[in-house]
């Protein structure tokens, strides 16, 4: 072997590793082990979804900005049970939480009010992409493009879950995608 196919060959193995180092995942971080609480995206049996027409298309709903609730300092002392609140969030139009709906809250109590308060506290700061829904023809040619578009309001059902330990706030695995 020649000393230029030496360097050829193990050269483009170190670009390689070098161009590795720089890809950006594609999944979000793991949540921060100082964080307060965790989530998780449900789908609760009944959800209705809208129902698209022959060529029309979704896209957005994506989420893209996140605030972990934190946990109720006043509930620390007496370390309660792991507590999960299930919340409906109602996105806008224009992707932002306009609303946190929570089924059991009428009856809470005041100390399961409180985390519902810090998931609405949380929650209300949560940014999505708009839902879009945009309607697709084909012109006489066979060329398609957009005749029209526009954003849909939309809800998620997230399941948030809080967990103390010796007085302290625990965080479990990051949040499954939406």
């Amino acid at each position: 072997m020649t000393g230029s196919t030496f360097t050829y060959r193990h050269g483009g193995c170190v670009l390689l590793l070098l161009l590795a180092g720089c890809v950006t995942p594609r999944h979000p971080p793991p949540s921060p082990a100082s964080g307060d609480a965790s989530w998780r995206r449900v789908v609760p049996p009944g959800t209705v979804r809208y129902q698209l027409a022959l060529g029309e298309v979704s896209s957005g709903a994506a989420l893209l900005k996140r605030v972990t609730p934190v946990y109720p300092p006043g509930q620390l002392a007496s370390c309660p049970p792991p507590q999960e609140v299930p919340a409906l969030l109602i996105v806008d139009g224009l992707g932002r939480v306009d609303e946190v709906r929570v089924a059991d809250e009428a009856q809470a109590d005041a100390g399961r009010r409180a985390f519902i308060d810090a998931v609405r506290a949380a929650a209300l700061q949560w940014q999505f992409s708009p839902l879009t829904i945009s309607r697709w023809a084909a012109d006489a040619d066979g060329n398609s493009h957009v005749v029209d578009s526009g954003t849909k309001p939309f809800s998620l059902a997230y399941v948030f879950r809080f967990e103390c330990r010796a007085g302290r706030p625990m965080v479990e695995a990051a949040a499954t995608k939406p």
